[in-house]
């Protein structure tokens, strides 16, 4: 796949609540995450740090995500969120997320946002 043809799947998977199929069909073995307080590396502590965040929801009120913005090897788009956090609340979080591909993979992500 294309990062044109990445980017609308990962869309399409994360749109449907299927970011377990997304990490799974997407990421390379060898993924970066970045988020302004902590760097993630490997697929295993990626989606190990997805289920973590997904168990911290209690509810999702609204989940919106944006077409992407695609240029060559990176694609961005704009995912927001308002849910109750078991922990925390009700929030609303909106974060600028960019995704480099390489050989058909995701294979580092970094998100903006602030809470």
């Amino acid at each position: 796949m294309d990062t044109e043809e990445v980017a609308n799947r990962l869309i399409a998977l994360c749109r449907e609540g299927k970011f377990h199929e997304a990490i799974d069909e997407l990421y390379a073995k060898e993924i970066v995450s970045n988020e302004p307080n902590e760097t993630t590396q490997g697929f295993e502590s990626v989606r190990a740090k997805t289920e973590k965040f997904e168990a911290s929801i209690q509810e999702v009120h609204s989940s919106v995500i944006s077409d992407p913005l695609i240029a060559k090897d990176h694609f961005a788009c704009i995912m927001d969120i308002d849910a109750t956090y078991k922990e925390h609340g009700r929030m609303s979080m909106s974060e600028i997320c960019v995704y480099e591909v390489k050989d058909g993979k995701i294979i580092k992500d970094t998100f903006f946002y602030n809470m």
